[in-house]
């Protein structure tokens, strides 16, 4: 992980944390397991689908999965869960708070 974050130019004081999941303990408690047959088909078991979440104070507020029935994986379409929509999310939670 530490290989990518400097490939990503992720600082170590960053706000950001890379973490891995190497036996899906994490992804099976988030119920994230990618499970459409085509991943499986071709030998790749246990992948994670294409997630981003925002928690505060430990408490999910945001979930945004990248899949759809064409794209299962959210390879092709990964938009909801990069860092401007998440942002643009958390801007929206943040106003209704307000309200």
């Amino acid at each position: 992980m530490m290989a990518w974050a400097e490939d990503q130019g992720v600082k170590s004081d960053s706000i950001v944390t890379l973490m891995g999941d190497p036996y899906g303990d994490l992804t099976a408690a988030l119920d994230m397991e990618l499970t459409h047959v085509g991943p499986k088909s071709v030998g790749i078991v246990g992948r994670c689908k294409r997630f981003a979440l925002y928690l505060e104070n430990g408490v999910v507020r945001i979930v945004r999965v990248a899949e759809s029935e064409d794209d299962p994986a959210g390879d092709e379409k990964p938009e909801v869960t990069l860092a401007d929509a998440m942002i643009e999310a958390i801007k929206a939670l943040q106003f209704k708070n307000e309200l």
